[in-house]
């Protein structure tokens, strides 16, 4: 920004937050040139009912904080507006989702496994080992036909 030749326009304290603020600006330029890029419904098509919840939230919530900055460089406070409410709004539904995919990534259950583990770790006695082993060493193992 100070090669432009307006360094004389604003104080040499805050040219590092411009550049910081420029490189936002301009990153956050290319991210809303891509989304516009791409159709609405040929992005849609690609992505789970989940993922089109998150990315319709997200940018919602993108905008309406844009909005709120916008309030801000106009001398509005946003805390007074109704913007604050929709940002809360967005929010909530936006932990109902991330409440929903963390069920999903939960582990589950599965049933005949702790079945067999609780079942082979439970402890026999002695003597009935014993007593099985010698019940199968006197069955004979094959059956002659005659």
């Amino acid at each position: 920004m100070a090669e432009d030749g307006s360094a004389e326009e604003y104080p040499s304290e805050i040219e590092e937050s411009l550049n910081d603020f420029e490189s936002s600006v301009s990153s956050v330029q290319q991210m809303v040139q891509r989304l516009v890029s791409v159709s609405r419904s040929d992005g849609l098509l690609k992505l789970d009912p989940l993922e089109q919840a998150k990315l319709d939230l997200m940018s919602a919530y993108a905008l309406n904080s844009i909005f709120w900055m916008y309030l801000v460089t106009q001398g509005v406070n946003p805390k007074d507006h109704a913007i604050k409410q929709e940002l809360e709004r967005i929010r909530t539904y936006m932990n109902k989702v991330k409440e929903i995919t963390d069920k999903k990534k939960a582990a589950h259950l599965d049933k005949d496994a702790a079945s067999r583990f609780v079942r082979n770790a439970l402890w026999e006695p002695e003597d009935k080992k014993r007593k099985d082993v010698k019940e199968h060493s006197n069955k004979p193992k094959h059956k002659r036909f005659a």
